[in-house]
């Protein structure tokens, strides 16, 4: 019941957009009826086409973000700890943080062509700031008491960061994943409407280009749901993780 009433604006939705196009409210060219954009949803995924597409943007996006966490993960935390680290690369953060993302795409297509290469290296380099800063942050929370204790017992460098700073820095640095997360559906679907001939993004501009708008709806809100579940998937992965802290 909880779920029903949580989820009921988007039934209602909906049924509003289902109305605005029957009613003729507004152009069905524009905004056709939600009945016509599931019946192109189901058409695409007998063709195949959002299947085959869906794999190229999901693998592009999953790759991206994977390095992203890993290299930006271990570079917030780095600079936390060492202090001519964080001289040298905190300008950097704070230069390409306000930086809009999407003007990376020119430049990643310059450097890897418009295979997968450059879009996965245009989703590491937008995902890598949230979680840098991500984990900069909860490393610098931790309590200092807890670092001496742990170097005063005879724990390693590696072993004081993995077992005192790494629990402190988690809540902040899975915050700044989930951030790369929404951003990696974002700048996957802007690159591939630029520069792709494959994936989510691609399909939306080419059967926008051809006036199939209901199966151009159909790839925008499976992209729009992808990305809902993702994150509802994420949160429960991130109170799973957090549960010691219970």
């Amino acid at each position: 019941m909880k779920a029903l009433i949580r989820y009921s604006p988007l039934l209602l939705l909906a049924l509003l957009w289902e109305a605005l196009a029957r009613f003729n409210i507004v152009d069905s060219l524009a905004l056709p009826p939600l009945s016509k954009v599931a019946v192109a949803w189901i058409d695409l995924i007998r063709d195949g086409e959002l299947i085959t597409n869906g794999e190229a943007s999901l693998y592009r996006a999953f790759m991206g973000l994977l390095l992203a966490v890993l290299f930006g993960g271990a570079l917030g935390i780095a600079m936390a700890r060492w202090r001519m680290l964080e001289i040298f690369v905190n300008p950097l953060v704070e230069l390409f943080y306000p930086l809009p993302k999407s003007a990376l795409i020119p430049i990643t297509v310059l450097w890897l062509g418009f295979g997968d290469g450059s879009k996965i290296l245009l989703i590491f380099l937008a995902c890598m700031i949230p979680v840098t800063i991500g984990a900069y942050n909860g490393a610098r929370g931790s309590e200092q008491v807890l670092v001496w204790s742990a170097r005063s017992m005879g724990a390693s460098r590696l072993r004081m960061m993995w077992d005192v700073v790494m629990p402190s820095a988690l809540p902040e640095l899975l915050n700044g994943i989930r951030t790369a997360l929404a951003l990696s559906f974002i700048l996957l679907v802007s690159a591939e409407l630029i520069v792709s001939q494959q994936g989510f993004g691609y399909l939306i501009g080419y059967l926008g280009s051809t006036g199939a708008y209901e199966g151009m709806y159909a790839v925008v809100l499976t992209v729009a749901f992808l990305g809902f579940a993702a994150d509802r998937l994420y949160q429960i992965l991130m109170q799973w993780l957090l549960r010691w802290r219970e």
